[in-house]
């Protein structure tokens, strides 16, 4: 067995929340040379590298495995926003079991098999941490309503939004997982009464990172910070602006098992040509190429978006889908069923796309 001793100087795992627009991309986007997946689109006043707005939870995950494997392209991945990856999710588990809301599996299960997912992803995540990359997943705050088991009466606090029912799930392994939990609020200076000592009104304010546990939020970090701070990513700057190393892989963080029908045969995992990252330019807007291969603009958009990012063709689809017995192979695309759109055919993606991979090594050249 091998011992080592010191502190390892190593990638960050790092959680942002607080209420809109109160700044948390704009911190994000200070971390060392970062690169965003964008869930929300709001990002573009911002002057950062960017991938397109992933439109289904597979497009999510396989922008994530390719900015693993650019390797020290980038120095952190920012994912904006958590909940809104959290909703891609949902509607994921959704279409791929026929349901047309995660109430319907009832018992509570779809909010496990939301879970999983969820859990799946931080693996993901860990994977490119381990690789020398910091993470960092900003999220929006929620108020609610918190009693403690041993104190009598309840209390506001806020939490990570990430959805009323399943945050009792997902919300705490996203806490578990990260190094650093950050609650950015506004600090209110003073409150003050009018002339009759009844109305009661807030005076002035700062923008303030709280970075420890407090009845009223979650926070937590590893580095002796000082309870509050400016918000300035010039006060924590010197934890990620070091040298790190790419480290072995950790421990998964993986949700109790449930045992969930497979959608179709399993396949190898298949590697995507390279995706575009949208650069903009500090002297004149951003132009982004044309790309959709001339596809037919009805077809789904979580699903168009897959086909242009692998170079796959309509025709391609509809050969796979008509070799398995679904579609005849003059069915457009655009008449296919969305919950077979959705739930086949992006649910399974890599394995359509092995499909598609075998099918045209059959094809002799001329």
């Amino acid at each position: 067995m091998q011992v080592i001793s010191g502190k390892v100087q190593k990638a960050k795992k790092v959680v942002i929340y607080g209420p809109e627009g109160i700044g948390k991309s704009s911190l994000a986007g200070r971390f060392p040379r970062p690169v965003f997946i964008d869930t929300e689109g709001s990002t573009t006043e911002m002057d950062v590298d960017r991938v397109p707005k992933p439109t289904s939870w597979t497009m999510l995950n396989e922008q994530v495995r390719w900015v693993w494997q650019q390797g020290s392209r980038f120095g952190t991945l920012v994912i904006d926003t958590v909940d809104w990856a959290e909703m891609l999710a949902v509607s994921s588990v959704c279409a791929i079991h026929n349901k047309s809301g995660v109430e319907d599996f009832g018992y509570g299960k779809g909010y496990v098999f939301v879970a999983e997912e969820i859990g799946r992803f931080l693996n993901l995540l860990q994977d490119i941490v381990d690789s020398g990359i910091h993470v960092v997943l900003t999220a929006h705050a929620q108020i609610i309503k918190f009693e403690q088991p041993d104190e009598m009466g309840a209390y506001d606090r806020y939490q990570l939004k990430l959805g009323a029912k399943t945050g009792s799930r997902t919300a705490p392994l996203v806490k578990e997982w990260a190094d650093m939990v950050l609650f950015i609020n506004y600090k209110t200076f003073s409150v003050a009464a009018d002339e009759k000592g009844k109305k009661h009104k807030a005076q002035g304010g700062s923008r303030t990172m709280y970075t420890t546990h407090h009845p009223a939020w979650d926070a937590k970090n590893r580095h002796g910070l000082p309870d509050e701070l400016p918000l300035d990513y010039g006060h924590i700057a010197h934890i990620f602006d070091g040298v790190v190393q790419a480290s072995p892989s950790q421990a998964a963080v993986t949700p109790p098992p449930v045992n969930a029908p497979p959608v179709a045969p399993p396949a190898q995992p298949v590697t995507p040509p390279p995706a575009t990252v949208q650069t903009p330019a500090p002297s004149a807007p951003a132009q982004v190429a044309d790309t959709s291969q001339g596809l037919n603009p009805n077809i789904p958009a979580s699903l168009r978006d897959l086909m242009v990012q692998y170079q796959v063709t309509e025709n391609d689809i509809q050969i796979v889908v008509s070799n398995k017995g679904y579609y005849p192979i003059d069915t457009p695309i655009a008449n296919y069923d969305p919950g077979f759109v959705d739930g086949v055919l992006v649910g399974a993606w890599q394995q359509v796309y092995g499909m598609v991979q075998d099918m045209n090594k059959q094809i002799p050249f001329s």
